[in-house]
């Protein structure tokens, strides 16, 4: 379908044009990427090398990690060396590439915080089934469904950038390629896709967010008639998903849940999601969760112990 445009290129005009600006945007965000892979990393080696971190909780804790390495790492890099040019140019395919793989990370992520909270309800509304319903193979099959359904989506999204016409300006008003502005540049009419884009990634935003969040509340609801010990446990853990929801459901909601209308916030509030969020995740599930802290401590105390062998 390329070859119906006359674009086979496009120009991403990135946060800023200002020189000075622009390095203070490499050297920041060479940093938010760094911590975002360590972190991240650090979840995924603690998790895969720990015995006590077996958990069904655990298992989609590794995914999300993955996941939020997966879909920094499809915007970041990029970002980080385009703001070192005068001119950034991203060829059609490479585009197509980076939408593709944007949105099949940014859904998984999305449907691996459904299961967590899943994982919840079930782990404190359904205590003494836990382990039938929520087996090793049920889970990964859970996985498996996720990553299946994040294709889709993804395809869904690929789909309607391909039907776009491309025959004039070729100037993205943003730092990497996704439908909305894209859509800025067709030289046709977008209300339709831009109707199946609500449709598509605007209801997969706000209906998770909408079930992540009554799913949470019954959760709560649920703890009255638990112990204090018991309450105090899975409030830490329920409260550190909470948080994840919102700060990675609330700017995505605003970005893909409107009509085809931008705003000059609308890279900032990108930014938060696409660098951010991913920054962050390792931080609450890590600060706020003793047995994943104690688990890296274990790992840090055998890698300190083979040095000393060595």
């Amino acid at each position: 379908m390329q070859l119906n445009n006359n674009v086979t290129e496009f120009i991403l005009l990135g946060l800023t044009q200002d020189p000075l600006r622009k390095k203070i945007v490499f050297v920041i965000f060479l940093l938010f990427y760094l911590g975002t892979l360590l972190g991240n990393f650090l979840i995924i080696t603690t998790i895969k090398t720990s015995q006590t971190l077996g958990s069904p909780m655990y298992f989609f804790l590794f995914h999300l990690s993955l996941s939020d390495t997966c879909f920094c790492t499809s915007i970041a890099p990029r970002m980080i060396v385009d703001a070192l040019l005068k001119k950034t140019t991203i060829s059609f395919s490479e585009c197509m590439i980076q939408l593709f793989s944007f949105h099949f990370f940014g859904c998984l992520e999305i449907f691996i915080l459904i299961l967590m909270a899943a994982d919840r309800y079930v782990a404190i509304c359904k205590p003494l089934h836990y382990t039938t319903i929520m087996s090793r193979q049920v889970c990964a099959a859970l996985v498996a469904i996720a990553w299946m359904g994040s294709c889709v989506h993804s395809l869904a999204q690929i789909f309607l950038a391909l039907s776009l016409p491309f025959c004039g300006p070729n100037v993205i008003d943003h730092y990497f390629c996704d439908l909305q502005p894209l859509l800025k540049l067709a030289c046709a009419d977008t209300y339709v896709i831009n109707l199946l884009l609500v449709s598509n990634s605007g209801a997969i935003c706000t209906v998770s967010f909408v079930m992540l969040m009554c799913s949470y509340v019954i959760i709560l609801y649920s703890l009255r008639n638990h112990s204090a010990e018991g309450r105090r446990k899975a409030l830490s853990t329920c409260i550190s998903h909470i948080i994840v929801v919102i700060l990675f459901f609330g700017p995505c909601i605003f970005i893909y849940t409107r009509p085809a209308t931008t705003f000059p916030m609308d890279k900032m509030i990108a930014v938060f999601y696409t660098l951010g969020t991913p920054l962050i995740n390792p931080l609450i599930y890590t600060l706020r969760n003793a047995e994943v802290k104690n688990a890296m401590r274990k790992l840090w105390r055998k890698k300190l112990i083979s040095d000393d062998k060595r």
